[in-house]
């Protein structure tokens, strides 16, 4: 059998006198793309930072492959790659520069570097701006050279830090586009606190929430906690609150900005049914109606009961 990618055992860390992390225990057997979820606060970049060898944990064990990243980081670490929430970047320098300066410092044989760029520009599809000043490039190129950094040296390990922060919603869909692209040939471990971020990219999900494990399974299992919580209405002839609240189905309406609205619910097909003929009945003119899924609150508050 062969050993897991990482291994975390009874990890807890503290800063002065408050917990960041406490007793947080997980194991990655197999490739795929694991998703480190809480909101901001909950301890996940203290938890990348440890498991990348940045950090040393007050209590507790990490092993990668098998090595002991307290007894042998430097072992460990040469099957990690890691892209913190701010990218590593030498500004002045152009990409090439930077990542065989990065290929360098992972000790990637010299006669091996240039090829090991070559091949990293090329999966970033950066090859095109490899004489761009990083100064220069947007922030979505600047995230790409960040991973580039992280898998030049083909590690089995990927840790990603809210590699989407910032970006645009362009710039976002691409990233996802190349983490799952990497994510075919290594594990990957990335950091959010956007629950559709999860979702859309990861195939397994931990949950963090006040420095502890509250979820560990599939993105299906993790699907069952979220359920129907409130449904969006838009009218473009918007009618006073009273009127939608006296609909059959609906328990409370609350108007948002512009023509939208969110409805509260005894019954989420009842609801939409009679929101629906109300608005042909009196002419509000029905732009857009959708189920609301729960918020990551929700779902910690459904986890917390467990």
């Amino acid at each position: 059998m062969s050993l897991p990618i990482i291994k975390v055992e009874n990890l807890s860390h503290k800063y002065t006198v408050q917990w960041a992390i406490k007793n947080i225990d997980f194991q990655i057997n197999e490739s795929g793309i694991y998703g480190l979820l809480g909101s901001n606060g909950a301890g996940k970049s203290t938890i990348m930072n440890i498991v990348c060898g940045v950090l040393k944990p007050t209590n507790g064990e990490i092993f990668i492959k098998g090595i002991n990243m307290r007894e042998d980081p430097i072992e460990a670490k040469k099957y990690i790659g890691f892209l913190p929430q701010q990218p590593p970047l030498l500004p002045e320098l152009n990409i090439q520069e930077y990542l065989e300066h990065c290929a360098n410092l992972r000790r990637i044989p010299s006669n091996k570097v240039a090829e090991a760029v070559d091949e990293v520009l090329e999966k970033c599809t950066i090859s095109n701006y490899r004489k761009r000043l990083i100064k220069n490039l947007s922030g979505g190129f600047q995230q790409r050279v960040g991973i580039a950094q992280a898998i030049i040296h083909k590690p089995d390990l990927v840790v990603l830090d809210e590699p989407t922060n910032g970006l645009d919603p362009n710039q976002t869909i691409e990233i996802r586009g190349l983490i799952k692209e990497i994510a075919k040939e290594r594990t990957i471990l990335i950091s959010t606190h956007i629950l559709s971020e999860v979702q859309v990219t990861c195939d397994h999900i931990k949950m963090i929430e006040e420095g502890k494990m509250v979820f560990s399974g599939t993105v299906g299992e993790f699907d069952n906690y979220i359920v129907p919580d409130t449904i969006f209405v838009s009218l473009a002839e918007a009618p006073a609150l009273s009127e939608l609240e006296k609909i059959p189905g609906v328990i409370q309406a609350l108007h948002l900005e512009g023509s939208g609205y969110r409805v509260k619910f005894a019954d989420a097909e009842e609801a939409i049914e009679n929101i629906v003929k109300s608005s042909v009945t009196n002419n509000w003119k029905l732009n857009e109606i959708r189920v609301e899924k729960s918020s990551m609150d929700t779902i910690f508050a459904e986890l917390s009961k467990k």
